[in-house]
């Protein structure tokens, strides 16, 4: 079952949000004219209508504001009329300060839209790249959050995907190296490869020599249109795991990446993999192939993987967020619990904000009675506002 788009349709959060400010800024600019026919000479209010002039530059788009900006040139017009001063040197000052101010605003107005336009564009763009994760996959229930680098942007350097062949689900995570939109190009190379490959029936070392070869055909193919010679440190570091739907074990092949954590019964502990390989684009440097490691995954285990972005989190003191300790408290949690259990802290251990991507899932092999069955009705993405 997919995951819940996360965000209302765009044109009932924005019609209802312009009404709200429209009726604010027309009372404002109403109140204007007819507050000044009772209060002494000496005092001005005409300073008051550059303020929803800017409220509409920020809530209602350009077109509006220019309109919004006429009307209050007109209620201080109406305002110097009622004292009959209208041609005096300070109702003259005021109107054109409040002229200058209002273009000065609509400009900013325009960029603003134009930002917005940008932000919407990268959203449709992230959801082609880095789709959702769906929550059931086989027998094994998932959750996952995301969170890119750049404020506004939706996708970044780091990636997961899920894919299903005929017995078992494969899922990989992964982090580009760089972040923010810099790296969105090597990881739509990356999930590509992934999602060509990995419903086939090929065995993993297969997968992932497949998607060596392409990670590195790719990076080099973009190295060499752009000039760069930086080709030979751009690199992927992943972890590419299956889940046999039969078989109570799951396989891992790391690619320079951090270890998944496995909760067994109440403890928890880093699965390391015994032949770890170097990160995608690397392989090169690889000497026996890939090599799956196995692990016994029972039902009711869970898996929790995620990047850098979370255990290279620092605090104010700068220590880095020590996930393995804090996963101790966690060990009965289901998947969206445990999702929003690490993001929730992760906030917390650094409220700053985060330096890098960070991307997070959890995953459950579920009883046999219950796959198929979504476990959590609660979306964990939405705590970290992808």
């Amino acid at each position: 079952m997919p995951a819940r788009h996360l965000h209302p349709p765009l044109w009932k959060s924005v019609s209802a949000r312009e009404c709200a400010w429209t009726a604010l800024a027309a009372v404002l600019i109403t109140l204007v004219p007819v507050v000044d026919l009772f209060v002494p000479p000496d005092i001005h209010l005409a300073h008051a209508l550059v303020l929803p002039v800017a409220l509409a530059a920020v809530f209602l788009g350009p077109r509006r504001s220019t309109l919004t900006a006429g009307l209050a040139v007109l209620a201080l017009i109406a305002a110097g009329a009622e004292r009959m001063s209208l041609t005096t040197e300070s109702v003259l000052l005021q109107l054109c300060s409040l002229v200058g101010l209002s273009v000065l605003l609509i400009v900013i107005s325009r960029l603003l839209e134009r930002r917005r336009h940008e932000v919407l564009g990268l959203r449709r763009v992230s959801e082609a790249v880095l789709r959702p994760l769906p929550r059931q996959a086989g027998p094994v229930s998932i959750a996952s959050a995301y969170r890119a680098a750049d404020v506004g942007t939706p996708v970044g350097g780091d990636l997961y995907a899920v894919a299903r062949t005929a017995d078992s689900t494969r899922l990989l995570i992964g982090d580009v190296r760089g972040k923010g939109l810099g790296s969105v190009g090597d990881t739509e190379l990356v999930l590509g490869a992934f999602r060509a490959a990995a419903h086939r029936q090929s065995p993993l070392p297969e997968l992932v020599a497949s998607l060596e070869g392409s990670v590195r055909w790719g990076m080099n193919e973009r190295g060499d249109a752009a000039g760069s010679l930086e080709t030979a440190e751009r690199f992927v570091t992943a972890a590419v795991i299956e889940i046999p739907d039969d078989d109570p074990c799951v396989h891992v092949i790391s690619c320079g990446h951090l270890p998944p954590l496995l909760f067994h019964q109440g403890t928890v502990a880093a699965l390391d993999t015994a032949d770890p390989a170097p990160p995608l684009g690397l392989g090169a440097l690889a000497d026996g192939g890939y090599t799956p490691t196995t692990f016994a995954f029972v039902p009711g285990d869970r898996l929790l993987m995620y990047t850098d972005g979370v255990t290279e989190a620092r605090d104010g003191k700068g220590d880095f967020y020590p996930l393995l300790e804090r996963a101790a408290a966690w060990v009965d949690h289901h998947p969206g619990r445990l999702v929003q259990a690490v993001t929730a802290d992760l906030r917390a251990h650094a409220p700053a904000g985060l330096d890098d991507d960070m991307a997070v899932v959890a995953l459950q092999r579920d009883e046999p009675r219950a796959a198929g069955v979504p476990e959590d009705p609660e979306d964990p993405e939405e705590l970290c506002g992808r």
